[in-house]
């Protein structure tokens, strides 16, 4: 996906191996780094909490009438007037295919931001794996790793990731089947109308989508002026600015627009959208994302954005 900016080493995306080797160099401390936020994050968390089949307690609701006298916990129902019915935690694995976009674009990094776009998206997903694998989950990722529940799902994902093919684009999701959850991490630079083609017929298959745009502060504030010379990572494409600054309004504007317009398609359908910034902490997007699969989407944000 094109990325619009001053391009760290604009060559880069052009040469395959090169780019092979790179990402196969930046994955194994990408694992330490999710697997360090993972545990600083998952302490006191037991799995994605939900009512269901399952050992555990999960909460006391009031009887209902129809339902098995087997079910009411008569120790809880003798402090009041109430009738309470016992309910356990779901404990039955999901399956939840995992994404980062690694396309060219990801490599940028501009002085403002702490790390490139794709390893902050690697950090993420690998950490997000570490968490479900430990609650049980199925984790796959599409084209590169079938489901699998493991506890070691993040290590597994790290490999394959190593060894996958250079990829461009939203995935290929052929063979996710319906009441799956698919996070999908990357920039989406393309018009939201072009991404939205892709992603709307997963919705209608039962899928349920979570999207997290990643951005370079950057990309965000556009700090450029003068005489400043834009390269796009993946077509190579150039474009010479006089007085960056004199554009940096209708940049903004055309950004924010884009973000605004793709949120707004993705929560139409049902579907979950927040933006992370790589001057953030990688927790902050882990955390949203964990609380959006658990179903709790009111704790995921602060202010509307990651």
């Amino acid at each position: 996906m094109a990325s619009i900016g001053q391009i760290v080493d604009p060559t880069s995306g052009s040469d395959a191996l090169s780019r092979a080797r790179q990402r196969a160099a930046l994955v194994p401390d990408c694992l330490v780094e999710a697997k360090r936020i993972a545990n600083t994050v998952i302490a006191g968390w037991h799995g994605r909490r939900k009512r269901g089949i399952g050992e555990n307690f999960w909460q006391f609701r009031p009887y209902s009438e129809g339902e098995s006298l087997s079910r009411i916990d008569w120790r809880r129902s003798a402090r009041d007037d109430h009738t309470y019915v016992r309910e356990r935690e779901w404990e039955a694995a999901h399956t939840i295919w995992l994404w980062c976009d690694m396309s060219p674009s990801m490599m940028y990094k501009s002085s403002y931001g702490s790390v490139s776009k794709e390893s902050r998206a690697l950090v993420i997903m690998l950490a997000l794996a570490e968490i479900l694998a430990r609650s049980g989950e199925r984790i796959g990722c599409p084209g590169i790793m079938e489901p699998a529940s493991a506890r070691n799902a993040a290590e597994r994902l790290a490999a394959a990731l190593m060894h996958t093919p250079l990829t461009g684009g939203l995935p290929e999701t052929a063979m996710i089947r319906g009441w799956s959850d698919l996070v999908l991490i990357g920039d989406f630079l393309d018009d939201a109308p072009a991404i939205m083609e892709r992603l709307g017929p997963l919705a209608r298959r039962g899928l349920r989508g979570h999207v997290v745009e990643i951005s370079d502060p950057a990309e965000e504030i556009f700090p450029y002026s003068g005489r400043t010379e834009f390269t796009d990572p993946e077509s190579g494409a150039k474009l010479i600015s006089g007085r960056a600054e004199h554009i940096r309004e209708a940049y903004r504007n055309a950004y924010l627009a884009r973000r605004d317009s793709l949120g707004q398609s993705l929560r139409h359908l049902g579907w979950t959208f927040a933006n992370h910034r790589t001057d953030h902490l990688a927790s902050e997007a882990l955390v949203a994302v964990h609380m959006y699969l658990s179903g709790m989407p009111a704790k995921a944000t602060h202010g509307g954005q990651l």
